[in-house]
């Protein structure tokens, strides 16, 4: 005779209590169950399964992770992480049920393109639809990732992507023309020019709107850096009642719904460092049509370390976005301009924020190359306005800036967007500092932007604001034997051990002759 109690069935119907939990887990939705939830043995979740969770009428679609600790959720809870649990808009402890979800309908054309084919607009549409949804697992979005990057799109294909990208998620129209944006390819450290275009262009009249990017493996992109002067997190009512108002904004764009797909590509991308032409094109434009841009101008720097390295190459791609922004309906100019070194002197948003606020200010110590490539953009996109004549551009931009226009109209879109309690004069930098010096007397022929950027990302940045590298002497600048070369901030011991470690390896600069300096490619 068997004595034992049969155990309770559980309750299957009753709905799991939400619980939020503080994993960052960037860009992809993640939920959590315990290995003995009743629902998890009974519906035969696997880890790592697409599930659909629903609580308050809405809905979104996550990786499942399961976990054994009952310290992260219990077994009759259900987590998720920190961007999946905001989507929802509930409390902790609200009921919420889980299902498998659906598989993507896109799949059949990722295998074909993962077997090399050539994919239509249609299958990219359906593609990039689903990526936006959150239905590719991570693995999905890197096969996806690597195939287009293994087999490089054809322009066809780059277009397709483009639209598709642009066309899942909100898309602006500012019943005004033209609308004009500017942008850079990347891999120059402290290239802040958007925080200086931006104002002198708005200033003029010209409507502005520039959504910027975080950075992922930079030490700062526009948005961190515009962060330490005001919030760049607005709801999207708010920014345009700015834009409206005072012709211009400098936000993060992640706030926007703006090809939402583009930013949960970003996460795979950046960590694989693929940045393919066909990828980098259909980011960039899909941002710009999304947001109601009907004139980008476009910056190529071409250089030994960065993006692009030669002008063939800057006009192989100069074609590519010609191409599809002509597909697409948007009027672009590119530039190709000098990416041998960093511009300015800071790395690291307070440090760029100096640099950005000393040229506004007209101050006589302002790096006068971020002052200068800044005047030349803003002319090209002053020369957008059809009352403006071709070549007049620079001088009206210059006299914006000099005559204190364009510092009056950044000061006016910080407190519309919300001022930080940062003085630019002042600066609050990290506490933790070391100099890099010169070995021998020589003239500096070479800078490393990889391995500056590298070494002001160990110092901190962009997390901490106050770290990053500080340019003491530039390309053909004489430097003597043991004068510093730059200057490294961080905020922790083990940050400033990392950043001095990697200096030991490479430093970052090279030393030489005049004769050595690198060729000067420019083409404005």
């Amino acid at each position: 005779m068997n004595d034992q109690s049969p155990k309770q069935s559980p309750d299957l119907a009753a709905p799991l209590q939400l619980r939020r939990v503080a994993i960052d887990t960037y860009r992809e939705n993640v939920a959590y169950l315990h290995r003995d939830c009743a629902l998890y043995r009974a519906e035969g979740f696997q880890a790592l399964a697409k599930v659909e969770v629903s609580a308050n009428g809405r809905r979104i679609l996550a990786s499942l992770n399961v976990v054994d600790d009952g310290c992260i959720v219990g077994v009759g809870e259900l987590g998720l992480s920190e961007d999946a649990f905001a989507q929802l808009d509930v409390e902790d402890g609200h009921p919420a049920s889980i299902s498998q979800a659906e598989p993507p309908g896109s799949i059949p054309a990722l295998h074909r393109k993962i077997a090399g084919e050539r994919l239509e607009r249609d299958d990219f549409r359906a593609i990039v639809r689903d990526i936006a949804d959150h239905r590719y697992s991570k693995i999905e979005l890197t096969a996806f990732v690597v195939a287009c990057n293994q087999g490089e799109l054809d322009r066809e294909e780059v277009y397709f992507l483009t639209d598709a990208m642009a066309t899942v998620g909100r898309r602006l129209d500012w019943h005004e023309h033209p609308v004009v944006d500017k942008h850079c390819i990347g891999g120059i450290p402290g290239n802040r020019t958007s925080m200086l275009v931006i104002p002198i262009v708005a200033a003029h009249g010209m409507l502005c709107p520039k959504t910027s990017s975080r950075a992922i493996t930079s030490p700062a992109g526009t948005a961190d850096t515009m962060e330490v002067l005001a919030n760049v997190e607005l709801p999207f009512e708010r920014l345009e009642e700015i834009v409206r108002e005072h012709r211009g904004c400098l936000v993060w764009g992640g706030a926007s719904e703006l090809s939402p797909a583009d930013d949960v590509l970003i996460a795979v991308e950046r960590p694989l460092s693929i940045d393919s032409p066909g990828q980098m094109v259909a980011s960039i434009l899909s941002k710009k049509v999304a947001a109601g841009s009907t004139h980008l101008l476009l910056d190529i720097p071409i250089g030994p370390t960065a993006k692009v390295h030669s002008m063939p190459e800057a006009n192989k791609l100069r074609k590519l976005f010609e191409y599809v922004a002509g597909r697409l309906g948007l009027t672009i100019e590119v530039v190709i301009s000098d990416g041998r070194q960093p511009i300015g002197q800071g790395i690291g948003p307070a440090l760029e924020a100096r640099d950005v606020m000393a040229v506004l200010r007209n101050d006589p110590t302002a790096p006068n190359d971020l002052r200068q490539k800044a005047l030349r953009l803003a002319g090209r996109m002053l020369e957008f306005d059809p009352d403006v004549r071709g070549g007049d551009g620079f001088a009206i931009a210059r006299d914006i800036l000099d005559s204190g226009r364009a510092l009056s109209k950044m000061r006016a879109i910080i407190t519309a967007q919300g001022a930080s309690a940062f003085d630019p004069q002042q600066p609050q930098l990290a506490p933790l500092s070391f100099d890099i010096a010169a070995p021998r007397t020589a003239l500096v022929i070479g800078i490393d932007n990889l391995q500056l950027a590298r070494i002001a990302r160990l110092a901190g940045a962009p997390k901490v604001q106050g770290a990053g590298v500080d340019l003491l002497r530039k390309l053909g600048e004489p430097v003597q034997a043991g004068e510093p070369l730059y200057r490294v901030y961080a905020a922790y011991p083990a940050d400033l051990e990392f950043a001095r470690q990697a200096c030991a390896r490479h430093c970052g600069f090279s030393l030489g002759l005049a004769e050595e300096l690198a060729p000067l490619f420019v083409e404005f």
